[in-house]
């Protein structure tokens, strides 16, 4: 299938690792040119490498801490500097710290807002104006799981990646007329280092091991297994594409079947 992005420019958010890493070579592989983005520079860099060498595609890197307002403004001022416009733009930022509501201070309840929603809300608003002078654009949010069914241990995520949710839902109605569609990606159980470290964190409160953790979890998962990167950025880049020009406002759970709600 022909996704139809061939030398689109896609802006991908936490780039450098893990899910922003299989999205950004995803798109890349199906003709984008694409821009990374991260708060390592040596990572970043090594990314940038990897995708360009196995793709054959420009690959453009910019260091930026998402949290901060002013680099997460000035990081796309340099994208579109280097490419003139953004007509992709894949909104991820990791995943905030864990712990329960008493172990969350006031300053980890504020970076997890800096990091997970005000970025996305800065990065959107950077790119919507030249979406609707183009009238085409992708907006996608990487979320989590979580958002469908909060998970312990989570508070800040299962809470901050909600209202990345609720500006989607608002964003899709606004620019629907546009074109420009606003999808959100709601990943499991998934092979990251992100969940072998929370697999490593819960293993040392539970006197376990990481190994184990995951174990258990496989064994809540209608599929029997984690996912892989390279599943969920396929989900992303069909999610990007010219062919998904009538699915905006969705909320796609890619977890193996782990959630079993209706809705």
């Amino acid at each position: 299938m022909d996704l139809g992005i061939k030398d689109k420019i896609a802006f991908v958010a936490g780039g450098s690792r893990g899910l922003g890493k299989a999205v950004a070579r995803e798109l890349a592989r199906e003709g984008a040119r694409v821009a990374i983005c991260a708060s390592t520079d040596r990572s970043l860099t090594e990314a940038q490498n990897e995708i360009a060498n196995e793709c054959g595609r420009d690959v453009y890197a910019v260091a930026a801490d998402l949290s901060d307002a002013a680099q997460a403004k000035d990081c796309m001022r340099r994208t579109l500097e280097h490419f003139g416009k953004i007509d992709i733009l894949i909104n991820n930022a990791g995943g905030p710290p864990t712990g329960t509501f008493l172990e969350i201070d006031d300053d980890l309840w504020e970076y997890g807002f800096r990091l997970n929603l005000r970025s996305a809300i800065i990065l959107t608003r950077e790119v919507v104006p030249l979406m609707k002078r183009h009238m085409w654009g992708r907006i996608i949010n990487i979320t989590s799981i979580a958002v469908k069914q909060p998970i312990d241990g989570l508070i800040l995520s299962n809470t901050i990646r909600s209202g990345v949710m609720g500006l989607a839902k608002t964003l899709a109605t606004e620019l629907a007329p546009f074109n420009i569609t606003v999808n959100s990606v709601c990943p499991g159980y998934t092979l990251t280092n992100r969940v072998r470290n929370l697999a490593r964190a819960a293993a040392q409160k539970e006197g376990t091991s990481a190994e184990a953790i995951i174990e258990r979890w496989e064994g809540t998962i209608p599929m029997q297994r984690l996912g892989t990167p390279e599943e969920f950025a396929a989900v992303v880049a069909f999610l990007a594409s010219a062919r998904s020009s009538y699915i905006t406002g969705a909320a796609i759970p890619i977890d193996g079947g782990w959630y079993r709600g209706i809705m």
